[in-house]
């Protein structure tokens, strides 16, 4: 059985020597690592997607009091049992310095997504993630997964992709996926703003009341394997469905 990182380690293989990893050896340089991918202006694009909730709203299936459900049922069925599973798998992976199981969690993330939409999404996201890290972190395991995914041998998923990252610059696996979770609560929360479901306070107070379901979410991703891997909220494929079909649109899914 896999034994999680302590929160203490250093960063993964062949970090030692980037510029800035003195900074992210310690617990202080990994919570800022998360902070700064998981912010509104670290342009992956990530924030430019609503999750499917604008198709819930075209069909005034939520409204102000019933965002909490949702946002629950897509935690626990749908982001956590998929791309956070996904993100552990790719994180461990990438600490073992296995680009190729790295590769197999990102192919099988990607076919799970039934709608052409959520795939595209994952994949512009993920891709931009990894050349902007690439960048950004200047870590080896970034850049040769990215270069995978340029040569088209992975599709390069966001959550496989942020799974690269946090290893690579020595994010702790648990605190990975939860600050991974807690920017997709983040989008959602920033997306029923724009379409009028809620306010800046009830957004808040969505995010605050969310916390206790990341955690069972991210203890539940931890514990997952690869063939458990896939979401269960057909409502949303189908939301998904609607929406790439929709004259206007405000996101990308």
């Amino acid at each position: 059985m896999y034994q999680e990182e302590s929160d203490t380690m250093g960063p993964g293989p062949g970090t030692g020597t980037a510029p800035g990893a003195a900074a992210t050896a310690t617990g202080l340089g990994h919570l800022l690592v998360s902070l700064q991918l998981t912010d509104s202006a670290f342009p992956s694009g990530f924030y430019t997607l609503s999750h499917s909730l604008e198709g819930f709203a075209h069909a005034k299936a939520v409204d102000s009091g019933t965002l909490p459900a949702l946002l629950e049922s897509l935690l626990l069925h749908g982001v956590g049992p998929a791309d956070a599973t996904a993100l552990a798998l790719a994180h461990r992976a990438c600490r073992a310095g296995d680009q190729d199981a790295v590769a197999a969690v990102d192919e099988h993330l990607f076919a799970t997504k039934l709608g052409r939409e959520m795939r595209q999404a994952a994949t512009r996201t993920g891709r931009q993630l990894l050349d902007l890290a690439s960048e950004v972190f200047e870590r080896p395991e970034i850049e040769d997964y990215f270069a995978r995914v340029v040569r088209r041998e992975a599709p390069g998923t966001q959550a496989v992709a942020a799974g690269v990252i946090y290893a690579a610059t020595g994010v702790p696996v648990r605190q990975a996926v939860a600050s991974d979770l807690f920017a997709f609560c983040a989008s959602f929360a920033g997306a029923a703003l724009r379409l009028r479901l809620t306010d800046h306070r009830r957004a808040q107070a969505l995010l605050h009341g969310a916390a206790p379901v990341i955690e069972e979410a991210v203890e539940a991703a931890l514990r997952r394997e690869l063939p458990d891997v896939g979401a269960t909220v057909f409502a949303s494929d189908i939301m998904s469905g609607r929406h790439e079909r929709a004259e206007a649109r405000l996101f990308a899914s």
